[in-house]
């Protein structure tokens, strides 16, 4: 999953130096700081999840964990997102991951296959650990590798002034619906356009979370049993009708070079109606122009579809090392940081929502946009079939470059799903 807002405050800078010379000392082995058998247990426990939040509250939760097993004690190495992803590709290479390590679902493929993470499906079967309560889990040929631990979803925002201006009183909850809203708010005059679409091909999340997403929002799959399935009446339908609102005229321009970050100030600036965004751009939109009237709802799905919708989710997930000599201990600390009050109050200060499907974040100090978006989210079902996957960017690529294609005129519908089909089975086994 390789999304470049795919967490919630992701400091993307380079960690101190002291930072890192820590993080790689405290790498050397799975179980470095153990003491003898019979005394207590040290987990190295190596996230970005601290940085990104309020100083010292992950410190706290970390300590009533080891209070309440005076046996265990953890170490915990926090550092930003992309000093921690360097550390752990080099650790699950040389097979020195810490004990406990924090994940992106972009990552666990190739950890998997590595064999540098621990199968958590045993680890959960030999804890007699209720696996009903877990919101998703990742896994990789039916074994879970990763455990999302707080989830970061990607609703449907839109500008209320613009659809009501443009004579649409309800937001849009099906593909027609939305075509036709997107028609109505383009006809309206200006530079405005009902959807903006990024499709840069250097960046190419905008397959994950812009195109894909209508496949998700109608129960659809992109895989059969693991494998690519880009040639089914459901992935043809999407594409289609992506089609049929570029056709219309309805997508803001420049789509084929845009990026994330343009499609949301296009949208802050009221140049677009509707696009499909993090929750993680409420506050930056509302500090950039806090006049915009706007709001969040559930994907549009197929006309007729009366089934859970999809919503496409970025997480902080957590696994275990394969290395470390003590599993038990570790997916101790796993549970701990998905049960019920502890996942919610986690939720709670990373404005983000639980792993934990019966934990339920406190709204009071948030945005009222954030609890309309967790009731979406409780009613619907976390989808990103990209999480796990080899190669998932590749293959976001690939897709949109056949995508283009079709878009401006190219080539048809099933040649460019054929030949999507085609490089993703060359990358996916």
């Amino acid at each position: 999953m390789v999304v470049r807002s795919k967490r919630w405050k992701r400091l993307v800078g380079a960690a101190t130096a002291a930072a890192t010379v820590a993080f790689v000392a405290a790498c050397g082995s799975g179980d470095s700081g153990d003491t003898a058998s019979n005394g207590p247990v040290t987990l190295e426990f190596a996230q970005w999840w601290g940085a990104e939040l309020p100083a010292g509250e992950f410190d706290k939760m970390i300590s009533d964990f080891t209070a309440q097993n005076p046996n265990i004690k953890v170490k915990l190495l926090s550092a930003p997102y992309a000093s921690t992803k360097q550390q752990l590709v080099t650790g699950a290479a040389s097979k020195t991951l810490p004990d406990v390590v924090g994940l992106d679902g972009a990552w666990v493929n190739d950890f998997a296959k590595q064999g540098a993470i621990a199968d958590l499906s045993k680890l959960m079967t030999d804890a007699n650990y209720d696996t009903g309560q877990l919101a998703s889990q990742v896994q990789v040929k039916g074994k879970t590798y990763m455990i999302p631990v707080v989830n970061f979803v990607y609703p449907l925002f839109v500008n209320k002034e613009l659809l009501s201006k443009a004579g649409v009183s309800k937001t849009p909850s099906t593909r027609t619906e939305f075509l036709d809203a997107a028609k109505k708010v383009s006809a309206s005059g200006g530079d405005v356009k009902g959807w903006a679409l990024p499709l840069d091909t250097a960046v190419p999340n905008g397959i994950q979370n812009d195109v894909m997403s209508w496949l998700w929002a109608s129960g659809g799959s992109m895989l059969a049993e693991g494998k690519p399935a880009l040639q089914t009446p459901q992935v043809k339908s999407v594409v289609e009708y992506v089609k049929s609102l570029n056709d219309a005229g309805v997508i803001a321009p420049g789509s084929l070079t845009m990026k994330e970050q343009d499609k949301v100030e296009k949208f802050t600036n009221g140049q677009v109606g509707m696009m499909i965004d993090s929750l993680a751009h409420i506050n930056l939109i509302k500090k950039n122009k806090p006049d915009l009237k706007f709001e969040v709802a559930a994907l549009p799905a197929e006309d007729g579809y009366t089934g859970k919708r999809g919503i496409p989710y970025a997480s902080w997930g957590i696994g275990v090392s394969n290395s470390t000599k003590h599993k038990a201990e570790a997916f101790k600390l796993v549970s701990y940081l998905l049960s019920k009050e502890t996942n919610a109050k986690l939720s709670t200060i990373a404005n983000g929502f639980p792993g934990n499907k019966s934990a339920e974040p406190d709204f009071s100090g948030s945005d009222p946009l954030f609890k309309t978006a967790f009731d979406i989210y409780q009613k619907g079902t976390p989808a990103n079939e990209f999480t796990g996957l080899p190669k998932s960017e590749d293959l976001m690529r690939s897709f949109d470059e056949q995508l283009q294609l079709v878009l401006t005129g190219k080539t048809g519908v099933d040649d460019a799903l054929a030949k999507a089909q085609e490089s993703w089975s060359s990358v996916i086994e």
